[in-house]
């Protein structure tokens, strides 16, 4: 009797030498990509620059008497202000000197009251028959000597009043002052170096090179629009954050540095106090002479110009541009030219039109030529303020070429 395989081996076999077809799949339609509409949009022109901080004022406080340190009246890095005392030096040798040179002028001034009184005496007997004309010479030069060694006894006593004032070192200006680089007892002059630097505080400098193209495109940009005054300057700190004060250009160098072929430009900036935070405070001001920063110079007019997402426009060794989809809905290459442009939006100097439908998403699935099934882009998430809390942003090494802020 023959064999008979199960039904179900029977039908697992036929699984297995003639696959059962899971039906014909549907060939893939136009890949969906995202597109927006290159229009004109309001911007203002920016460009980052990177500077230094500095003090309006500084100066090195040294002693200009010799004369022993005997107290340092200033808390070292504190902000003192003008004339405050700071130091004080050995007075009695210079006081002593004073009251030396007082005595001399008053000894001399009696010495030239007489000789005034002998002057009169002779000239009075000149009128009689016992006067003589060499007794009346002799006492006018006599009265006139005294009176030249009173006018130098004088001066000797004004030279040492002078001394003994820089016995007192005081702040001549405003600002914050530095360690003391001589403790008290020691022996100070001329020649012994600085004791302390004295920084002022507020308003601070900014000063930052441009290249002398760049500088050039600057001066052709706002000179017509009102020069310094159309230009508003911000910094962004080391950490990103953007500083909350605004500044204003005051200086541009007459020369251009040969090393480098680049034009020092300089700003002004106020330095305020925190609120609620006394100057004596460790750092109770914003801006450090020496700190480095990054300067966004503004221009105070927006201006119109044809802009796309930044993310739409990609690169190659012939340049850069974009995809735009056309009335058969196919991709088509579109070569460009940018100018000033951020992270965000793409400035388009030439090479699309207003209107044109731009491709800013699902760019990897495009090929040129390729029919597209195109939609709204999704609309950019809301960003905080550049340099505010962005990470990402402050992250980024800062450009010393020029940008556009919408």
């Amino acid at each position: 009797m023959k064999y008979r395989p199960p039904v179900q081996v029977l039908l697992l076999l036929m699984v297995i030498v003639f696959p059962v077809s899971a039906g014909a799949q549907p060939a893939p339609g136009p890949p969906a990509v995202g597109v927006v509409r290159a229009e004109r949009q309001q911007i203002t022109q920016t460009d980052e620059f990177i500077g230094r901080i500095q003090s309006i004022g500084r100066v090195a406080l040294v002693a200009r008497v010799t004369a022993f340190l005997e107290k340092r009246l200033f808390v070292e890095g504190a902000e003192v202000k003008k004339d405050d005392l700071l130091y004080e030096l050995e007075q009695p040798p210079f006081q002593a000197q004073v009251d030396f040179n007082k005595a001399n002028v008053a000894q001399l001034q009696a010495q030239h009251r007489n000789a005034e009184l002998t002057l009169e005496r002779a000239q009075y007997l000149l009128k009689t028959v016992a006067g003589q004309q060499s007794n009346v010479d002799s006492a006018l030069a006599q009265e006139r000597s005294l009176a030249a060694q009173i006018a130098g006894a004088q001066a000797q006593l004004q030279t040492a009043q002078i001394n003994l004032g820089y016995t007192e070192i005081r702040a001549p200006i405003d600002g914050k002052i530095s360690a003391t680089e001589v403790t008290e007892g020691n022996v100070v002059s001329p020649t012994s170096g600085t004791l302390a630097n004295l920084v002022s505080q507020d308003p601070m400098y900014v000063l930052f090179p441009v290249s002398v193209r760049a500088g050039l495109d600057l001066r052709n940009r706002y000179q017509t629009r009102g020069g310094f005054s159309a230009v508003v300057l911000k910094l962004r700190l080391p950490d990103g954050r953007i500083y909350g004060q605004e500044g204003k250009l005051d200086y541009v160098s007459p020369t251009v540095a040969t090393n480098t072929d680049t034009i020092t430009v300089r700003g002004v900036f106020p330095n305020p106090l925190f609120p609620g935070v006394q100057a004596n405070a460790p750092a109770p001001r914003e801006l450090f002479d020496g700190e480095f920063v990054t300067v966004l110079q503004e221009g105070v007019q927006p201006i119109t110009v044809l802009a796309v997402p930044r993310a739409a426009v990609l690169s190659d060794q012939q340049g850069d541009y974009v995809y735009v989809v056309d009335a058969e809905n196919k991709a088509q290459q579109r070569r460009i030219q940018l100018g000033q442009s951020t992270p965000s939006t793409a400035v388009v100097s030439n090479g699309l039109e207003e209107g044109d439908l731009v491709i800013s998403e699902g760019l990897q699935r495009v090929r040129p030529g390729q029919v597209v099934s195109p939609g709204p882009a999704s609309p950019p998430p809301e960003v905080t303020p550049r340099g505010a809390s962005a990470p990402s942003q402050s992250a980024e090494p800062p450009s010393t070429g020029s940008e556009t802020k919408p």
